[in-house]
């Protein structure tokens, strides 16, 4: 049976046909590694997130001014920034990752429902450092090639790769590839449930194989990172919190400091 996720990837082809990740007239170019601001993170490694909306949330925040809140985030300590460039579900533009590349200095990770090299080039193009790919639309067979060959595509467009697991199959799955880091999302792409013992679970009962490890959604508050870091995760992916706050410097602040 068919679920959001599916939709997710038949919009995303959709997208990806009407010319959209091909749009970009400039090249923005900026070489920093996410991974190694992870590892270098003197406090706790917060990934925060740009996004104007979602289909858990609905519009999280209007007139959505790029390269502020990426200054905001970056004074507030964040050690990257995740920018959503889907567009059909999450209000996502390119744009926004070129404006925010332009305002800051830390890696970029653009995050989107990833299925073709062509979304590979436009997020090297926009100036992104590293890309997030869901081992799940691998899985279900969406992508234009499989997994290792779109790591190895990322790798040549001089991207990272953040794969992002949900299951412990897709997780001991993931830690077996060239990927960068190893993503494990609390929510489930199919029914947006959010449960932060997703991480717990998988990391207590099974072997990271050396990747650097990113707990991704449902975490509100320094004890709920916290909580995942002595699960084990090395760094933390933080949207809705941030971007729902009056102050997004002071709220980022808060998580970094969290340890």
């Amino acid at each position: 049976m068919a679920d959001f996720l599916d939709v997710l990837a038949k919009d995303t082809q959709e997208t990806i046909s009407s010319g959209y990740y091909e749009a970009l007239k400039e090249t923005v170019t900026a070489h920093i590694s996410l991974k190694r601001a992870i590892l270098e993170a003197k406090n706790a490694p917060v990934i925060t997130e740009i996004k104007a909306a979602s289909p858990s949330a609905g519009i999280i925040r209007k007139n959505l001014e790029a390269s502020g809140i990426a200054e905001s985030m970056e004074k507030g300590g964040a050690i990257g920034i995740s920018i959503l460039t889907e567009p059909k579900h999450f209000n996502g533009r390119l744009r926004t990752l070129v404006e925010a590349r332009n305002a800051v200095k830390l890696p970029i990770l653009m995050k989107d429902i990833i299925i073709s090299p062509v979304q590979l080039d436009a997020a090297s193009k926009a100036g992104a450092n590293a890309a997030l790919l869901i081992e799940t639309l691998f899985d279900r067979g969406y992508c234009e090639c499989n997994i290792h060959d779109m790591i190895a595509r990322a790798h040549s467009a001089g991207l990272e790769v953040l794969l992002e697991t949900h299951t412990e199959e897709e997780f001991r799955s993931a830690v077996r590839t060239h990927a960068d880091a190893v993503g494990i999302n609390n929510r489930d792409l199919a029914t947006f449930k959010v449960e932060l013992n997703v991480t717990k679970r998988i990391l207590e009962r099974n072997s990271t194989e050396g990747k650097i490890i990113v707990s991704e959604s449902g975490i509100n508050t320094p004890a709920d990172l916290r909580l995942l870091r002595e699960c084990g995760a090395h760094a933390f992916l933080i949207g809705s919190a941030v971007m729902l706050a009056d102050n997004v410097e002071k709220k980022v602040k808060e998580f970094v400091s969290a340890l």
